[in-house]
């Protein structure tokens, strides 16, 4: 018989022999609730202990954590997560660019994934749910900075159609070190002027 991985566990009969079949965990993205805060709390921190994410010196508390959870709640931001089988595996937001009124139609996304369920397409689908956010808000640009020794990021914004605007040398700092950050940005719609 051959390994069977993590998942589901499924079975296939070749003539007289049986072979076990990895079926993986289905991912299913849905919006974020209250009870999820600790486990966005958790990525988010992980996250903190990299050195091209989570611009931050020291870990969120879970108080900090779950007022930012409420201030995008109020304000109906989309926060969504991933989960695979019952465990919350990523997530991500789309929050205001600036607060300033004549950039109301312009979002920004975040987007975390736990460290052990990268390159599984997680952030993509994350991705596809903010921008599908965003546009039910009557978004029109979406924005994403992102560290640019973050690879994989770069990459995953641009193949959902991001293109790079500019990037801001040195603007950032993480272990002692200058960071650059690249911003990405993309159009939702057409529209012509700035209507709702």
């Amino acid at each position: 018989m051959s390994p069977v991985s993590k998942g589901q566990k499924g079975s296939l009969k070749r003539g007289r022999m049986w072979f076990a079949v990895a079926v993986p965990e289905a991912i299913t993205i849905r919006s974020a609730r209250h009870e999820d805060v600790p486990n966005i709390l958790a990525i988010y921190n992980a996250a903190v202990l990299e050195p091209s994410s989570a611009y931050e010196d020291v870990p969120h508390t879970l108080a900090q954590r779950e007022e930012w959870f409420e201030q995008f709640m109020r304000r109906n931001f989309p926060v969504v997560v991933a989960e695979r089988g019952d465990v919350v595996v990523g997530w991500g937001s789309l929050g205001p660019h600036q607060e300033r009124t004549g950039f109301r139609f312009t979002g920004t996304v975040a987007l975390y994934v736990a460290s052990t369920h990268r390159l599984l397409g997680i952030g993509g689908q994350l991705l596809e749910a903010l921008l599908q956010g965003g546009r039910e808000r009557k978004i029109h640009a979406v924005v994403a900075a992102i560290d640019s020794q973050n690879e994989a990021s770069l990459k995953l914004h641009a193949k959902h159609g991001f293109t790079e605007a500019g990037v801001f040398h040195e603007v950032g700092c993480k272990f002692d070190e200058w960071r650059d950050v690249v911003y990405l940005q993309r159009l939702l719609d057409d529209r012509a002027e700035p209507v709702a």
